[in-house]
């Protein structure tokens, strides 16, 4: 395949000729030494030199429904080609921060890509909240994308101050099934990237009630769509927020509950338990349900390092 012509911005070649060290070995010591440095540029050629991830109008022209679907066109070719590399031996992490979060995902896909939540957050949250058994149950079709979720925290009226959620998850004994509910209009989930159209499962976050108390916030894995028709099932009010101001490919959608039940076996039990009869069991440390926000916001401050040392 012929490597595409690129052009430097003259300016910027004049200073670079100014410099008094190595330019090379500089990108090299910021990549991690020159293995490291080997290996982005092979996987930016492998990436960057696939014509099918190439937009063939520009995004500026495009409508909002258009956008996104040429979104999840890259998205799906993106991860195929991940899976290429790990058949190819060249598997790793990093192939997934890249893509995921990376200048290269940023390259490829400027305005958001919709499964990022699915493998940023939702899987983490199953393996960082998830009991061995619900791991097994779980982890294998996510990973291999039988079913897509996303993190439904945040609410319409509720952001960063998460003690306030308002949906809730109510335990049946007699069924042995929650029920979740949003009672006000800002219980409704607001912003979770890849709700709008593109995950049809999520894990939600709701304040627990079992036994006429209340235990603040648990996650739970709940169905929003039907895995074969992808309609909304029965109480799930779920849509796309509209146009933003930028990240329109991210999919961000709202979610609400009508007395939506789901099997207690759903409440990520590998920190706080719920057992049939309603008994509360406590978690060692009730910030253990933070874990996967404060995931999230170290691979921030990791990101935002690796673009200001660029």
């Amino acid at each position: 395949m012929a490597q595409e012509q690129r052009t430097i911005n003259p300016d910027l070649e004049k200073e670079r000729k100014k410099c008094t060290f190595k330019t090379l070995e500089l990108t090299q010591l910021l990549d991690g030494g020159p293995e490291k440095y080997n290996d982005r540029k092979s996987r930016e050629e492998f990436f960057l030199s696939d014509p099918e991830l190439k937009s063939k109008v520009p995004l500026e022209y495009l409508s909002h429904k258009e956008k996104y679907e040429e979104a999840v066109r890259k998205a799906c070719l993106l991860f195929r080609k991940v899976i290429q590399l790990q058949n190819e031996g060249k598997g790793g992490m990093d192939n997934f921060r890249e893509i995921l979060g990376g200048q290269l995902g940023s390259a490829i896909l400027p305005d958001g890509n919709p499964i990022t939540l699915h493998y940023v957050m939702f899987i983490p949250t199953l393996m960082g909240q998830g009991t061995m058994e619900q791991q097994a149950e779980w982890i294998q079709r996510a990973w291999n994308c039988d079913i897509i979720g996303t993190y439904a925290q945040t609410e319409l009226g509720h952001g960063t101050f998460i003690r306030g959620l308002e949906t809730t998850a109510k335990y049946d004994p007699n069924t042995e099934e929650f029920i979740l509910h949003s009672p006000t209009i800002t219980a409704y989930k607001w912003w979770p990237g890849g709700l709008g159209h593109s995950a049809n499962y999520a894990v939600v976050v709701a304040q627990l009630y079992t036994q006429g108390k209340c235990h603040g916030i648990h996650p739970f894995v709940v169905q929003l769509r039907d895995e074969e028709t992808h309609e909304p099932l029965p109480g799930i009010k779920i849509g796309e927020i509209g146009c933003k101001l930028g990240m329109n490919s991210t999919n961000n959608g709202y979610l609400g509950f009508e007395n939506v039940r789901i099997p207690r076996k759903h409440m990520l039990m590998k920190n706080s338990q719920v057992l049939p009869d309603g008994t509360y069991v406590k978690s060692p440390s009730s910030k253990l349900t933070y874990g996967t926000m404060i995931f999230v916001r170290v691979v921030l401050v990791q990101d935002a390092a690796t673009y200001l040392k660029k």
